[in-house]
């Protein structure tokens, strides 16, 4: 589900002048000039909520004279859940169990003492509120060296995730590898947390080390981009969340 890259020779080329979504369907259907969009597998771009709909609106208007895929990943999700998750849902659920096996939030530092406290003080309330909350009670292991977490504990994140409809199962698949964090991405789900902070949790010692010996450009533009990616998923739940507000004639 992660956007790939493509150079600005292979980007097609814009077709179309005016982006509108309408609705169809019992759902919202993108229309570029005015004709059904598509997804790579030939289905119509249909979305259960109207913000999911703007969402992939706005990309597809923002494109220049290429269309670059990579500057589209609210587009790219969508289509994946339109061709593959609907179909897949028990495989997705159990590569979110697979990453809660090595959840980034279980992982304490041994040192500096800064960096264990922030971790303690910042992380340890998650891993609370996945016990009590999800029922999801993960070990906390100091240093790098793997642990194995209970089985109880993985197949209860396995079970939340294949409960969940399609389209909100599919941000959780795509935010959980970019957080490294099965429970980073339940908290942003259940409005736990917001985009940034969950975004800065995932990355507390990475911060850390580069507030001590700095970034390099590319790194800086890496972490911007995955920066916007989690705020797309939190803009993914929130549209989701307020499905109800919609008005489909």
């Amino acid at each position: 589900m992660r956007p790939s890259s493509s150079s600005s020779e292979r980007r097609p080329r814009r077709f179309y002048k005016q982006v509108e979504v309408a609705p169809e369907g019992g759902g919202f259907t993108l229309l570029l000039d005015g004709r059904g969009a598509k997804t790579p597998g030939g289905a119509a771009l249909r979305l259960p909520a109207l913000g999911l709909a703007e969402l992939v609106a706005a990309e597809w208007d923002a494109q220049s004279e290429q269309i670059d895929l990579s500057a589209m990943p609210a587009n790219r999700l969508a289509s994946t859940v339109i061709d593959r998750t609907a179909a897949a849902g028990a495989a997705v659920a159990a590569e979110v169990a697979r990453y809660a096996g090595s959840d980034v939030l279980c992982y304490f530092a041994e040192a500096p003492a800064s960096l264990v406290e922030a971790q303690v003080a910042r992380w340890g309330p998650l891993l609370d509120w996945a016990r009590d909350s999800l029922g999801v009670e993960l070990h906390r292991v100091a240093g790098v060296a793997p642990r194995p977490q209970p089985r109880e504990a993985l197949g209860r994140v396995e079970a939340l995730v294949a409960g969940l409809e399609p389209f909100t199962q599919a941000g959780v698949a795509f935010v959980t590898p970019l957080f490294g964090s099965a429970i980073l991405a339940l908290a942003l789900h259940h409005g736990q947390l917001h985009a940034d902070a969950a975004f800065d949790l995932s990355r507390l010692e990475q911060a850390y080390q580069e507030e001590r010996w700095g970034v390099d450009a590319e790194a800086a533009e890496r972490t911007t981009r995955q920066r916007e990616e989690a705020r797309m998923v939190g803009r993914w739940f929130e549209a989701l969340a307020g499905r109800a507000d919609d008005s489909v004639v």
